[in-house]
């Protein structure tokens, strides 16, 4: 489309705007969260099929449980440490086609996937798709913002349920094409990411066309009125929420069906189904969670969500299966929904520096839960999977430490 964009569509829209306009803008605005909003949903699926066949994997490759945790510590290494440092280049320098040509790493990883012989390779290519993911998300982030019309919880959550929602599918389509089905198998999972790229491509040419008139604006958001220290340290509080949410989700999402399998004896193929309810309940709480935070304060979401998991992370080692699930899937809902707040509540801290702030709490923060992962898998040869989850259960506990953020939405007002 060559229509040019007004700026109120790159920038919030003030209140004296005509409803009719904001109407008209509405249509360009969703027709590009929702594309970046499904290539997340399809670099997600991809990611969720690595931890998906890791009992497969475990089996051809004989590999022990710090085998498991060194691929995803890999992966996530790739997906994150790189992340803050092409966010901070980019919000200088934007690169509109990095879009694609870093999905052609994930594309690249997942062929490789489905034919290496060896434990390093397998390293190689989980590194692969994790470089692919740490060029995706500072991007996608930058667009999905460019095209919020002033509503960035929801347009956050619209882009982040995407990724949601590719993670909870990936389990099953794992288990429907590759598990069982061998190895080479994978390589049907490159379909998705051709089919990423070539979204992404239209998405870049649209992203070219309108950052002219986005660019402008980015320096010219006021942030709160705070001092640099305190700035430092609201962001500091915000990345310890994020390292005990993603530590949290790293424990279920890359051993939950080793809990499951070890504990209450189900197949891989049963274990894998709770996985994706696990998953989608992750997913309706991002989506819900950004919205409500445009509504009644992101500080607010914050508590609830975070330290409100506490009760049922500390009660879901004791429980038996039916209880299990049920648990998970609060749990799910409740401490995604924390999300979308914070990554708004970070770059409304620092304005200017979407991607930097994207790729910081995308990627670093990832990348740490990666190393915790690596642990967590170390911890479990030698105390057992059931002893992990006990321990990551106090996590959430960590969310008290919201009560230090500033208020800088009434500030606002």
């Amino acid at each position: 489309m060559t229509t040019s964009t007004p700026d109120s569509l790159t920038a919030p829209m003030a209140p004296s705007q005509p409803i009719s306009t904001s109407q008209h803008q509405s249509g360009l605005a969703m027709h590009i969260l929702g594309a970046v909003a499904f290539v997340h949903l399809l670099n997600d699926l991809v990611q969720a099929m690595l931890p998906s066949i890791y009992p497969m994997l475990k089996a051809e490759f004989a590999l022990s449980f710090t085998q498991v945790g060194l691929i995803t510590l890999t992966f996530q290494c790739t997906a994150s440490l790189l992340q803050p440092w092409i966010g901070l280049y980019t919000d200088r320098r934007p690169l509109p086609f990095l879009l694609p040509i870093g999905m052609c790493f994930t594309l690249a990883g997942v062929l490789m996937l489905a034919v290496v012989s060896s434990f390093s390779t397998l390293l190689i290519a989980a590194g692969l798709i994790g470089v692919g993911s740490s060029t995706f998300h500072p991007e996608a982030s930058r667009v999905a913002r460019m095209a919020s019309g002033g509503r960035y919880g929801f347009a956050q959550s619209l882009f982040q349920v995407g990724g949601n929602v590719g993670s909870a599918l990936g389990p099953l389509l794992a288990a429907a094409v590759i598990v069982g089905r061998g190895q080479g198998n994978i390589a049907w999972f490159s379909l998705m990411t051709l089919l990423a790229i070539g979204v992404l491509y239209s998405v870049s040419r649209w992203y070219s066309g309108h950052l002219a008139s986005f660019k402008p604006k980015a320096g010219g958001h006021a942030g709160p009125n705070l001092s640099r220290n305190k700035v430092l340290g609201a962001l500091g509080v915000l990345a310890l929420l994020v390292f005990s949410k993603y530590i949290y989700m790293a424990s279920l999402s890359s051993y939950y069906t080793f809990y499951l399998i070890d504990k209450f004896h189900l197949s891989i193929g049963s274990a894998q189904m709770y996985l994706f309810l696990f998953l989608a309940s992750v997913a309706a709480g991002t989506f819900m969670g950004g919205p409500i935070g445009d509504r009644i304060g992101r500080k607010r979401v914050i508590w609830i969500s975070i330290l409100g998991a506490a009760p049922f992370t500390l009660l879901l080692p004791y429980v038996d299966l039916f209880w299990t699930a049920v648990l998970t899937v609060i749990i799910g809902f409740v401490i995604s929904s924390a999300f979308s707040a914070i990554v708004v509540f970070a770059q409304e801290l620092v304005p200017g520096k979407v991607g930097m702030i994207a790729g910081i709490f995308f990627g670093l923060m990832f990348g740490v839960s990666g190393i915790a992962a690596a642990a967590m898998g170390h911890l479990a040869d030698i105390s057992g999977i059931a002893y992990v989850y006990k321990l990551c259960s106090y996590l959430p506990l960590l969310g008290i430490l919201t009560v230090l953020l500033p208020h800088i939405e009434q500030a606002k007002k």
